[in-house]
């Protein structure tokens, strides 16, 4: 989709387009139309992954002043517009190779942090087109990570999350090639006074040994990861260009559950990839409960121009809808099993916002008497009841 923000002094409307999927695309060009309906006089920039993939498309739309590329966005020279200002500065992103400091710029709530130390994709995974968007995998380095988040710590931030296209992948391009679980060291032990760090969405089969260790014993780790698991059966994992097995998959999260009991499990899981039979989709289906996994974040499979997949032979919609829509449901009969393992417990809750709030297994939480509670505040909670979707508790005595 197109993700329009509109500055009040100059009149600049910037359009911050996506290309996961083809419908994100014309998302974004619906919303470049609509902004310059509603703001004939404005300026209207569009930039991201869309723009990136696809330059001489959006070049061609009238309603555009400027056309900018990922890399170009991110430079402070690009927004002085002018006269003599190209109008299109879109550069091959395969060339940036720096792992500058200015990737970890972090967008905040009031209740937790987000820290891109990563981006990029080395992997080609058959159905993905971000890697045409961000470029080579590119990482931060440790001693520039751990600056910022030791910052913010001092700051009182109760929560940080690393982020990143391929976030597992973070290191690969450094001297001596570190591994993530080197670097969540030292951000613990550069930042004691930081309560809770966060990992955003994991390659299973790049959880290295010191991550592991880390995630299953240090207690200012949450307990919760998601896990970019896409399918649960090996030849349409083999056909995505995946590098794990149902195997590997269950094997992980069997020793996540078992080193670490309180541990939340999530995944992305793609219903109706080319070639996917019944069988198939039923080891999707059964893998979710073998891995025991709390949160689904389930695609219907949209082919995307330009992917290998887009090429294979393709399911009917209405079969895709319907997997869809049956990995939700099991989804929803996971989390509500989840949540009930809850009931009757006292947890510490960090607040987001005026009466909600999450546990550190992302469990969300309705706390009946805590509207005056400020966001980013951790406190006790006696959790009573769930709806399905989140716990609802009042404030321990």
């Amino acid at each position: 989709m197109g993700h329009a923000s509109k500055a009040t002094n100059d009149q600049t409307i910037i359009i911050n387009t996506c290309a996961v999927t083809n419908e994100a695309v014309r998302s974004a060009r619906r919303s470049i139309r609509l902004a310059r309906r509603d703001n004939p006089d404005a300026r209207i920039v569009a930039t991201g992954c869309a723009v990136q993939i696809d330059p001489n498309s959006f070049a061609d739309m009238d309603e555009l002043d400027f056309v900018l590329g990922n890399a170009e966005k991110m430079q402070r020279k690009s927004w002085a517009f002018d006269a003599e200002t190209p109008r299109v500065r879109v550069n091959d992103i395969a060339s940036i190779t720096e792992n500058a400091g200015h990737l970890i710029d972090a967008f905040s709530t009031r209740a937790r942090t987000y820290v891109e130390v990563q981006n990029g994709c080395d992997h080609r995974c058959t159905f993905c087109i971000i890697p045409y968007g961000r470029g080579n995998a590119r990482s931060v380095p440790a001693g520039e990570v751990v600056r910022q988040i030791a910052h913010l710590a001092e700051q009182a931030v109760s929560e940080v999350v690393l982020s990143g296209v391929d976030l597992t992948s973070w290191g690969d391009d450094l001297p001596g090639r570190p591994r993530l679980g080197r670097l969540v060291k030292q951000i613990l032990h550069g930042a004691p006074n930081l309560p809770r760090l966060r990992l955003s969405s994991i390659d299973a089969i790049e959880m290295d040994d010191e991550l592991f260790e880390l995630v299953t014993t240090e207690p200012r780790i949450a307990p919760h990861l998601h896990l970019s698991l896409q399918a649960g059966d090996n030849m349409i994992l083999k056909r995505m260009k995946r590098r794990h097995s149902r195997e590997d998959a269950i094997a992980l999260c069997g020793r996540l559950h078992e080193a670490r009991p309180e541990i939340a499990l999530g995944a992305d899981l793609i219903a109706g990839f080319p070639t996917e039979s019944d069988a198939m989709f039923e080891n999707t289906l059964a893998l979710v409960e073998e891995c025991n996994l709390a949160y689904l974040h389930v695609f219907p499979f949209s082919p995307r121009t330009g992917t290998p997949a887009a090429r294979m032979p393709q399911l009917d919609r209405k079969i895709i809808t319907a997997r869809a829509a049956h990995l939700r449901q099991l989804g929803q009969n996971q989390l509500a099993a989840h949540l009930q393992n809850h009931v009757g417990k006292t947890a510490d809750v960090l607040m987001e916002k005026s009466g909600q709030g999450r546990l550190a297994d992302f469990s969300q939480v309705q706390v009946k008497d805590a509207k005056n509670t400020r966001p980013g505040a951790i406190i006790s909670v006696q959790l009573q009841t769930h709806d399905g979707t989140r716990l609802s508790g009042e404030l321990a005595q």
